[in-house]
């Protein structure tokens, strides 16, 4: 894994927490403006990215290693006053959002999902940031067209991932299997032109799908 941060303290204090696992390795950080070298140099499966850096910004960095063969999974590290920039993320191909205050063991997981080949879409992240974002968005009709392509059983498994549910937990729910859901996913994707799952949670919540919980203040 590859952290790039503009503070020298945030890049030490992930990396402490990452490579505490005897699992995950980090190989490198960097400020923005190094990513591009970094990654092409060290090879990480995992970037955990800023999304907002003085010297090159987190977009601008997630494009150009969208751009590169066989690029990294990228996460956006954020924070709760940055909604304006995750629909600019979403479509640049962002694997997923992270808050900067994640607790430790949440960041693990996060990493061994994207490293996996997965999408960050824990509970709380998909609620306040990307909840935050469909607010702002203004396409919630255009959203509601799209989810009418889906099947009744799609729908069920649409509104279950903007949940930030797993596959494994989504079968559970639906009393699936693992496999069907991953076929599930794979024509939702599909159907919506979207690139990932984070793109597919925010068309769940603008077309209504996801229910808000009482802990979200509803």
């Amino acid at each position: 894994m590859l952290i790039v941060d503009d503070e020298i303290l945030v890049r030490s204090g992930l990396g402490l927490i990452v490579g505490s696992a005897p699992d995950l390795e980090v190989v490198g950080d960097c400020s923005g403006a190094q990513t591009e070298e970094h990654v092409t140099r060290l090879r990480p499966h995992v970037v955990l990215l800023d999304i907002r850096m003085p010297d090159m910004d987190g977009i601008s960095v997630l494009r150009r290693l969208r751009a590169l063969p066989d690029p990294p999974a990228v996460a956006m590290l954020t924070t709760f006053d940055t909604e304006e920039y995750i629909g600019t993320a979403l479509r640049a191909g962002a694997s997923g959002f992270l808050l900067k205050d994640t607790a430790p063991e949440q960041l693990v997981h996060a990493v061994r999902v994207l490293a996996a080949g997965g999408n960050i879409l824990s509970p709380t992240v998909t609620r306040t940031v990307i909840g935050g974002y469909v607010d702002g968005g203004g396409r919630v009709a255009e959203a509601a067209t799209l989810a009418r392509t889906l099947t009744g059983r799609e729908l069920d498994v649409l509104a279950l991932l903007g949940e930030g549910l797993s596959n494994a937990e989504i079968a559970d729910r639906l009393f699936l299997g693992t496999g069907t859901v991953k076929d599930h996913i794979s024509a939702i994707l599909g159907k919506l032109g979207a690139a990932n799952r984070v793109q597919a949670a925010v068309i769940a919540h603008r077309a209504g799908l996801v229910r808000p919980k009482p802990s979200d203040g509803v």
